[in-house]
C-alpha cells in the first residue's frame, strides 16, 4: 500500500490487521509534511511528537486485541481554530497568537480520535475565516498544489490543499459562506457541510455564530461518510448541537437512489459562472439522467443578507480588538470588519427577518426535488495576489464572489457537498449536491454513485 495516496478506510483496515503499523503511517505523514509544508505552506503547527506517540498507544492496543476505531491509525489535520490541547488556538490571527494554550481538544478531534485517528497538525486559513483565498497576512499565501501560483481558496485552503497534496486523507474545516465547499472545488477534493447544527463547534473559534458550521474534507464519498458517523451526536458543550438521532451513512452508502428526485438549479445558480463551471454541472446531470430544472427564489438576496449578518456579526465578536489594536489585523479583514461593525442594527434584523421568509421558501422547493445541483464556484482557481475576475462580461473582485454560489446555500443551513470533477489538464472545478436540512444520506448515496461511475473524484496533485 502507499501511505500517503490510500484513503482513510483502507489505511485503517491495513493498520488494524498489521499490515503496516500505525506509527510507520503516522511517520510517513509526518516525513511528507516536513518535505512539501515549505512549498505548500498547508501547516502551522506540526505536532509530531504527540502524534507518534498516540500512534504507539494504538499500535499496543491492537497487539493485545482490543477493538480499535474505524480511522485506525489514520492521520488527520484540523483548520487551526480548532482548539488542540497545548497549542494556542490561533484562528489565522496575529491578535490570538498571544492566548494561552487549550487546555483541551474540540469536540471534533476528540471523537475522530476515540476512533483511533491520529493528529498530525493544524492547518493555515484566512485571518478569523473571514475570506475565501487564504492568502494569510501573517502565516503566508497556502498555494493550491494543481498549480502553485494559484489559491487554494479559503478560509479552510489549509484543510483542502493538505489532502489534495495526498500529505493526510482526511482534515477538518469550518464553513460560514462557503469556507469549506470554495476550496474543496478549487484544489479538486470532496469538501462536506452538514446542516448547521448537526455536529458540534464546542472548542471552535466562531466567526459567525448563526452561521458557522465545522465539516470534512477527504478524498473519497466513503472517507466523509465515515468521518460524519464519527462526528455526530449531541454535545451539551454546544448548546446549538442538535439532539436529534445520529444518522448513520456509511452503510446505507450503496442503496438504489432510483426515487431520488435530482433537479438543477437555474436562474441565480447559471448567471456569472464561466462556461467551464456551468459544464461541469452538466456533466453531473448526464451521468444522473437529470433533465429537470428549479428555480431557488431571491438567491441573490439571500447572499446580500448572509454578508449583512456574517459581517455585523464577526465585528461584534472582534469590536474590542478593533477599537484597541487595529494595526494588529490583516488589512483586508480589518477593513471588512470595520464595514461590518458600521451596519444599521435595522440592516441586520431586516435580514434575519428576510432568512425567515427564504427558509420558508426552500422548504416549498424541497417538496418538489430532494437534491439540487449547483455550481460551487463561478471560477478555476485564481492566480496568487488576483484582485479581479471577468464574469458575465462585468470585472468584479475575486475575494468576495468566489462565494457566489455557496453564500444562498449556508445561509439557512442547508447540508452541502461539493463533489470535485476533474478536467484532465484543466484545474478542478466542484458541484455542489444540497439537500433539505437533515437529509445528509441522499446526497451521500447520489455522491458514491457519481464516484462509483468515476464522473466524480478526487485525484491527488503530482508532487
Amino acid at each position: 500500500m502507499n501511505i500517503n495516496s490510500d484513503n482513510a478506510l483502507s489505511i485503517a483496515a491495513a493498520v488494524r490487521t498489521r499490515q503496516v503499523s500505525a506509527v510507520e503511517v503516522t511517520q510517513a505523514a509526518l516525513t511528507q509534511i516536513t518535505a512539501r509544508n515549505h512549498q505548500l505552506n498547508c501547516f502551522t503547527a506540526i505536532t509530531a511528537e504527540t502524534a507518534l506517540r498516540d500512534a504507539a498507544k494504538i499500535d499496543k492496543q491492537i497487539a493485545q486485541g482490543n477493538h480499535i476505531g474505524l480511522l485506525a491509525g489514520v492521520p488527520f489535520a484540523v483548520k487551526n481554530l480548532y482548539d488542540i490541547a497545548g497549542l494556542t488556538t490561533l484562528a489565522g490571527s496575529k491578535i490570538n497568537a498571544e492566548n494561552p494554550p487549550a487546555r483541551q481538544d474540540a469536540t471534533a478531534i476528540a471523537k475522530l480520535k476515540q476512533a483511533g485517528a491520529v493528529l498530525v497538525g493544524a492547518l493555515n486559513m484566512d485571518e478569523y475565516a473571514y475570506g475565501f483565498v487564504t492568502e494569510n497576512f501573517h502565516y503566508g499565501v497556502t498555494r493550491n498544489p494543481h498549480d502553485l501560483q494559484r489559491i487554494a481558496g479559503g478560509s479552510s485552503g489549509g484543510s483542502a490543499a493538505a489532502v489534495a497534496a495526498g500529505l493526510v486523507p482526511l482534515t477538518l474545516g469550518s464553513d460560514t459562506n462557503g469556507s469549506i465547499r470554495v476550496p474543496a472545488a478549487l484544489c479538486g477534493v470532496f469538501g462536506f457541510k452538514p446542516t448547521y447544527g448537526r455536529l458540534s463547534r464546542a472548542g471552535v473559534a466562531l466567526f459567525s455564530s448563526s452561521f458557522d458550521h465545522i465539516g470534512t474534507f477527504a478524498r473519497s464519498v466513503q472517507d466523509i461518510a465515515t468521518a460524519f458517523d464519527i462526528l455526530q451526536g449531541e454535545d451539551e458543550r454546544d448548546p446549538i448541537c442538535t439532539r436529534r438521532p445520529c444518522q448513520l451513512c456509511l452503510p446505507q452508502l450503496e442503496q438504489d437512489i432510483s426515487g431520488i428526485r435530482i433537479a438543477i438549479a437555474d436562474d441565480y445558480f447559471t448567471q456569472s459562472a464561466t462556461p467551464k463551471a456551468l459544464a461541469v454541472v452538466q456533466k453531473v446531470a448526464q451521468a444522473l439522467n437529470v433533465t429537470e430544472y428549479i428555480t431557488i427564489p431571491e438567491a441573490h438576496r439571500a447572499r446580500a443578507a448572509a454578508f449583512v449578518i456574517t459581517a455585523s456579526e464577526g465585528a461584534n465578536l472582534h469590536l474590542h480588538q478593533l477599537k484597541s489594536r487595529p494595526q494588529d489585523f490583516d488589512p483586508a479583514t480589518r477593513h471588512r470588519f470595520l464595514a461590518g461593525a458600521l451596519i444599521p442594527n435595522s440592516w441586520y434584523l431586516q435580514a434575519q427577518r428576510f432568512r425567515r421568509w427564504y427558509r420558508h421558501r426552500l422548504e416549498e422547493v424541497f417538496k418538489k426535488v430532494d437534491i439540487i445541483l449547483a455550481p460551487t464556484t463561478p471560477i478555476s482557481a485564481p492566480l496568487i495576489g488576483q484582485q479581479t475576475m471577468i464574469l458575465d462580461g462585468e470585472e468584479i473582485p475575486v475575494r468576495p464572489h468566489l462565494g457566489l454560489f455557496t453564500q444562498p446555500l449556508s445561509f439557512i443551513g442547508l447540508p452541502v457537498l461539493s463533489v470535485p470533477i476533474q478536467g484532465g489538464n484543466a484545474l478542478p472545478l466542484g458541484v455542489q449536491l444540497v439537500s433539505a436540512p437533515y437529509n445528509e444520506i441522499l446526497i451521500l448515496q447520489i455522491a458514491a454513485v457519481l464516484e462509483s461511475q468515476a464522473v466524480t473524484s478526487a485525484k491527488m496533485a503530482p508532487s
